[in-house]
């Protein structure tokens, strides 16, 4: 065994968190077993009012286990998971872990080319999704391995009172799906399981591929990240022990949808393999997030600073009482001075005896492997790294470390790092380097700096990304897809300042020859980015030039767009009230 040598110099200043853990070596599902075993009268998590003890879900999750065997599913085969926090999704998850199977995450509300793109790239052979996302999948169907498409509907999740009322207001505007439709009704799947006789559960290990989520990389193009059991399970450990306050049954608003390893990673599966209850959330808005704290007493939220910025606001707010939070997080994107002092102070006037907690992380560690200490706080800092989790600060794309203080690329080691960029093994080696020091770090491409405590700070990102509400769009992707449209010979895409999101997404393109350049030819863009966008990464406008700005050496100097945009935004920015003349 290679001996570790790297530097830990937060190592006197974690408090109660340990450096090092013992770690579970089975797979995702065993972890639920075992808690399960351990909590039997825990509930596991509530959906709109109905909740589900341990007990139910296992059984639940054994059931869809056994149908997915009757379908075909078989160790190694990949299931595309498009649905919303549910208790459908849930089940199909872990169902997945237990066949031996890789569970491809996905947003819902990817569009049709996204999904075609999703499905082919993981090789899926069954996929799961909602009734209202039926058209888009089966539009798509016939350029895919894809076998079997299971639809699930909220309802059939619901107890009988919030069915009904579900079915008069939502239900009313869903398209019914033809009773021929080639597709698994949930119901219908589910009952297949009873013809299972044969033995349904694989074993896995730690190191057995589970989990497939997407970012950008390095590169800013789309890319499958291979989690395993073992950065999962790992995971739900870390926050526990970084978080010495939970107790088994606490609760955690689950808000934060399942494609984002943020909110499969901590928000279900770090609760659900360590005994709490999850909150789920299927649709988010502020309002119902605001609303769901003060009802279930929740003692650990999370959300990006989008998100709390719009809680400050609302005036459902107003007088409620949050003293039962033990835990809040922010992460997503960088949360500003002022805004964590609002936080803290809207925390503190409603009762909460906690102050917000910034992290940090990468889906190329599934998530958040960071997080401010409970018991110490430095300004503008994310914090120390989780136990057996390694930081260290280098001259961007070298192994060599700067000085404590002196800006450098974020690097990353520990038990959460990927197993591999799925189908890029060029970017995987690039990504994943051995060092000296005996660990495999993960080079983020993010900046930052590090202080003599071990304390790290995030200065920017060196790659281009925008980050809206939490999601992460990478501008190179909308180009690509812009360009490929006969009617665009060169486009641009940048972030530009917006007050509830942070930014949003505005493209400028250079027209083909002979194109008129009006409002006819927006809409027509428009739309067809609709079929190729997600609605979050969605542009929202088209600015048409005659030429795009140049670097020296031909490329599009986006950082003059950003400015000459930056400027306008100052500009039409409320000037600050005049001081009152002394009379």
């Amino acid at each position: 065994m290679t001996e570790i040598t790297a530097k830990t110099p937060w190592a006197g200043h974690t408090g109660d968190v340990p450096l090092h853990l013992d770690y579970f070596d089975g797979s995702m599902f065993e972890a639920l077993e075992l808690v399960a075993k351990r909590y039997p009268r825990n509930i596991a998590f509530d959906f709109m009012g109905k909740p589900t003890t341990y007990p139910q879900m296992i059984e639940e999750i054994k059931k869809c286990a056994r149908s997915l065997k009757t379908i075909g599913v078989r160790a190694g085969d990949k299931v595309t998971i498009a649905m919303p926090n549910s208790p459908q999704a849930i089940y199909m998850f872990y169902a997945v872990n237990l066949v031996g199977g890789i569970a491809n995450m996905i947003h819902p509300l990817s569009a049709e080319k996204e999904i075609e793109f999703y499905l082919n790239e993981s090789e899926s052979v069954t996929a799961i999704t909602l009734d209202q996302f039926y058209n888009k999948f089966e539009s798509i169907r016939q350029n895919t391995k894809v076998v079997n498409i299971i639809i699930a509907s909220v309802k059939d999740e619901l107890s009988k009172p919030v069915r009904a009322g579900y079915m008069l207001t939502e239900g009313r505007k869903i398209a019914k799906i033809p009773k021929d439709a080639p597709v698994i009704r949930w119901k219908e799947f589910m009952n297949m399981g009873k013809a299972c006789f044969w033995n349904y559960s694989v074993k896995r290990t730690g190191d057995d591929p589970a989990v497939i989520l997407y970012s950008g990389g390095t590169t800013g193009t789309t890319k499958g990240i291979v989690l395993t059991n073992r950065n999962f399970n790992a995971l739900g450990q870390q926050v526990i022990a970084a978080n010495p306050m939970f107790n088994p049954g606490d609760k955690m608003l689950a808000a934060m949808p399942l494609f984002h390893g943020f909110g499969l990673g901590v928000c279900v599966h770090t609760m659900l393999s360590q005994g709490g209850r999850c909150i789920l959330v299927p649709r988010f808005t502020a309002k119902s997030y605001a609303k769901l704290i003060t009802k279930y007493h929740c003692n650990f939220i999370a959300g990006v600073p989008t998100l709390y910025e719009a809680l400050l606001r609302l005036p459902s707010m107003e007088g409620a009482d949050l003293s039962s939070l033990k835990g809040v997080f922010s992460g997503g994107d960088s949360l500003s001075i002022e805004l964590k002092k609002k936080l803290d102070k809207f925390l503190y006037a409603h009762g909460a005896p906690v102050q917000v907690r910034e992290g940090y992380g990468t889906t190329e560690t599934v998530t958040a492997c960071c997080l401010t200490p409970p018991h110490m706080f430095k300004e503008g800092s994310i914090g120390v790294p989780f136990p057996d989790t390694y930081i260290k600060i280098v001259e961007p794309g070298t192994d060599q470390e700067v000085p404590y203080g002196t800006e450098g690329e974020i690097l990353l080691a520990g038990p959460t790092v990927m197993k591999e960029y799925m189908k890029h093994p060029d970017e995987t080696a690039q990504t994943l380097r051995r060092h000296a020091d005996g660990l495999t770090w993960v080079y983020t491409g993010d900046l930052g700096t590090m202080d003599s405590e071990g304390f790290v700070y995030f200065r920017g990102r060196a790659k281009r990304m925008i980050v809206s509400s939490g999601y992460n769009v990478y501008p190179g992707q909308i180009e690509n897809i812009l360009d490929a449209n006969e009617m665009v010979q060169m486009s641009c895409v940048i972030g530009i300042p917006d007050a509830y999101r942070m930014q949003k997404v505005k493209a400028f393109v250079k027209l083909a020859a002979g194109i008129p350049a009006n409002d006819a030819t927006r809409q027509a863009l428009m739309s067809y980015c609709s079929k190729h966008i997600a609605k979050y990464a969605m542009p929202c406008d088209i600015e048409f030039r005659d030429e795009l700005p140049k670097t020296l050496v031909g490329k599009v100097a986006y950082r003059v767009l950003e400015e000459e945009e930056q400027a306008k935004h100052a500009a039409e920015a409320p000037a600050a009230p005049a001081e009152e003349e002394k009379k």
